[in-house]
């Protein structure tokens, strides 16, 4: 795990000198409060691994990475804002520390932050804006169409999660040079695994502790949010199966890229299985 655990210091590293650059500082505190809360940093280190494997640095990837951290955290402010709920991460959530008005100009400067890392390449700038258009399409949808069968669930969840990790991967292989096969698999590999974390997402809001998560559970059910096992009839268990399926699927999209095996894609394989089983 220290191979990992140095990628995703240098992403907080990064992070960090971002985020205190910001001005004003009171901007700069509610971004710190978003950005730098903790998290896992899933995305980031899919982007650095992806690079690597493709046959990168970590250091041709960190600002990507860095990129697309900041855009999920500026969404993560508009869902808290949306669901009501008052903590992310352990902590009050930006609304609930600071206001509606503050949290929204922090997820604005979230994402001008982002587009000033991503700037320095056309096609990376490309790939997020986008995963944002995905992004937006499914918040907006979730809010006026809740899916009723698990089709409409599926599609809900690759804009709203998938399209994003999808970004991740593909900034990694860009980051790295890789050709427009090797992109596209890499992204089709991430935009599963964003699908897997998302349905075992919701078997968790359903069955763990609210504690233990670090963020409320039940949520799905009280907002009549559509988690898998809201507006299906499955069990957990047979959502933690159709996880599986998609992780099989991402696993086979790694396999199609042609990348030479190594040690960088070796963590990405195990990503694809790690989703399915965390317990937060």
């Amino acid at each position: 795990m220290e191979y990992l655990e140095r990628r995703v210091t240098m992403v907080n590293d990064r992070l960090e000198e971002v985020v205190s650059a910001v001005e004003p500082s009171e901007l700069a505190d509610q971004l710190d409060h978003v950005a730098l809360a903790g998290g896992k940093r899933v995305r980031p280190a899919v982007t650095i691994l992806a690079c690597e494997a493709v046959g990168g640095t970590p250091e041709d990837a960190v600002d990507f990475a860095v990129g697309v951290e900041l855009v999920h955290n500026a969404s993560l402010v508009v869902d808290d804002i949306i669901d009501r709920s008052d903590i992310r991460r352990g902590t009050p959530s930006a609304w609930a520390e600071y206001g509606y008005g503050p949290a929204i100009i922090a997820s604005d400067g979230l994402l001008g932050e982002a587009f000033a890392l991503l700037s320095s390449s056309d096609r990376a700038t490309r790939i997020v804006a986008e995963s944002m258009v995905e992004l937006g399409e499914g918040e907006a949808t979730e809010l006026v169409a809740v899916p009723s069968n698990e089709a409409e669930y599926m599609q809900l969840a690759h804009r709203k999660t998938g399209a994003l990790f999808r970004a991740a991967a593909e900034l990694g292989a860009v980051a790295a040079s890789g050709d427009a096969h090797v992109v596209e698999a890499f992204g089709d590999y991430a935009a599963r695994v964003g699908v897997a974390f998302q349905i075992r997402d919701d078997v968790l809001d359903a069955t763990a502790d609210a504690e233990e998560l670090g963020k409320p559970t039940g949520q799905d059910a009280e907002m009549g949010r559509p988690s898998l096992v809201q507006v299906t009839d499955l069990t957990p268990e047979e959502a933690n199966r159709r996880a599986r399926k998609q992780a099989d699927e991402a696993l086979s999209a790694l396999d199609d890229s042609g990348v030479d095996d190594s040690e960088p894609l070796e963590y990405l394989r195990d990503l694809a299985e790690f989703v399915i089983v965390r317990e937060s």
